[in-house]
């Protein structure tokens, strides 16, 4: 498999000879707005950084999408118009399916514990966007593994802090990679809405044998830890061969 970080939660995955992207956010930097109620909502309307490719380069020959919710940071206009209408398009639930088919796509499935994607197998994972109130405004949303004969097991965690369902995702699947998502966001007063750097501490101990990539960084306005922070936590506690914190752009082979 080969991943690669495009930028925010965004990235593109090779696996078993298909192209599948990842909560697309593809508008130009500071299309949209800032997050309101946190951290550079004065000056840094999002995305706060560009694209490290095009967006055709991007899209050209993606087989399917995965959207793990609909939060603007993982799926905007941008990537509405853009994507071309008849790929193959998993999402989470019903409601996110209606909404995906009334922009136009055709090929629409509401990912299962039990789905596949031609060879592939996937399985939909828990997730949890945050602790305590903020989840009655975070919402939904869910992560997936994949699975191939010819693979490494892979989990895509998507947003989500660690917590039982994570564990209990590692302990299921023995997955031999993690996509984690780990910028703690915040709003003012909410907890973090994704990982942090305890969060990815847990993560590191309940899968010691695998290798964990850090997404969603330094995408978005209301992101509070940093890579260069992160990268120093992990040359503290000693997790560089197994933690990776990819700039947008970086690509893995595994």
């Amino acid at each position: 498999m080969n991943i690669q970080q495009i930028r925010n939660a965004t990235i593109l995955v090779r696996y078993a000879g298909k192209k599948i992207l990842v909560d697309p956010m593809l508008s130009e930097k500071g299309a949209l707005p800032p997050f309101p109620n946190s951290l550079r909502q004065d000056d840094s309307p999002n995305p706060i950084v560009e694209l490290p490719i095009s967006i055709d380069e991007i899209i050209d020959g993606v087989d399917a999408v995965f959207l793990s919710h609909l939060h603007i940071d993982h799926y905007d206009e941008a990537a509405k118009k853009r994507i071309p209408k008849e790929i193959k398009v998993f999402v989470q639930g019903e409601a996110d399916k209606k909404e995906i088919e009334s922009a136009g796509f055709s090929d629409v499935e509401v990912l299962r514990e039990n789905s596949a994607f031609g060879e592939i197998q996937l399985c939909r994972t828990k997730a949890q966007h945050g602790r305590g109130e903020i989840l009655k405004i975070a919402g939904s949303v869910c992560g997936v593994v994949l699975k191939h004969p010819s693979e490494k097991t892979l989990y895509i965690a998507a947003d989500t802090v660690w917590y039982e369902g994570v564990e209990a995702v590692l302990n299921r699947h023995t997955p031999d990679v993690l996509v984690v998502n780990g910028g703690d966001n915040q709003f003012i007063g909410s907890g973090s809405l994704i990982m942090g750097k305890a969060d990815i501490y847990e993560v590191y101990k309940a899968a010691p044998g695998a290798t964990i990539v850090v997404s969603h960084m330094e995408g978005v306005n209301h992101y509070t830890l940093s890579r260069s922070e992160l990268k120093n936590f992990i040359q503290e506690h000693s997790m560089e061969s197994n933690v990776l914190v990819p700039n947008d752009g970086d690509s893995y082979e595994f």
